[in-house]
């Protein structure tokens, strides 16, 4: 029975690889608008149906395998080695994420990604859901920590609140970084712009330069981490 149970488990595996791998195929030649779940069914040769049992939506379709960042930052928080301050934490996460974007760009297949991203105002506005979506299990994780181990900002002189605005400056921050590199390294066709390495570099010192600011704006007992306890 289990031999059973895991043959199909892998044939629905199969068949969800083949969906995600053919739609983005599909997507990069033809753009997302031009591209209907039909025509998508139709090249993978399976039903309609089974498109929409694996994928609610054509965005998710695109967006599949493409957003750790979404669970990225609030993971960043909550596994933090010991003695380090959420906030470096965070810090480091952010600046690596600016630079693996900008790393992508250096791909036909990531730049092909983002320039279809860009061409698309469906896609533009998933992604702001996500973004969101990410600020708000940010908000949640820097909550946890700064109510049970202490450490929040003075000022909103609520936890809550500064867990919540924290993660939307701090997040808001990095998608402003992100799509100005998108934009400045990416041509109309899809083409580079300038040196590769030397654009990951310029990105990520503007993302230090940025994280920093954020973090010497907050008070001393936010940066700090841990709040004495017992």
């Amino acid at each position: 029975m289990s031999d059973v149970i895991d043959r199909r488990a892998r044939k629905k595996a199969q068949t969800r690889t083949l969906i995600r791998e053919t739609a983005q195929r599909l997507f990069a030649e033809r753009g997302f608008e031009a591209v209907t779940i039909a025509d998508i069914a139709a090249a993978a040769d399976v039903a309609v149906q089974t498109v929409f049992n694996h994928f609610p939506t054509k965005e998710d379709l695109f967006f599949d395998g493409h957003t750790p960042w979404v669970e990225g930052a609030a993971e960043a928080v909550r596994s933090r080695p010991a003695g380090t301050a959420p906030l470096d934490a965070l810090h480091a996460y952010l600046v690596e994420r600016v630079a693996v974007h900008v790393r992508q760009l250096t791909d036909p297949e990531g730049r092909t990604f983002d320039a279809t991203l860009e061409a698309s105002p469906a896609l533009r506005a998933r992604e702001r859901e996500l973004h969101h979506e990410a600020t708000g299990r940010l908000g949640d994780a820097l909550y946890e920590v700064w109510s049970t181990e202490g450490g929040a900002p003075a000022v909103p002189d609520d936890v809550r609140t500064a867990a919540s605005v924290t993660a939307a400056v701090w997040l808001a921050a990095v998608r402003t970084l992100i799509v100005q590199h998108r934009r400045l390294l990416t041509g109309p066709a899809g083409a580079l712009l300038g040196d590769a390495e030397e654009g990951v570099t310029l990105a990520c010192s503007v993302a230090e330069q940025v994280f920093s600011g954020l973090g010497s704006a907050m008070s001393p007992r936010a940066k700090g981490g841990l709040r004495p306890t017992g």
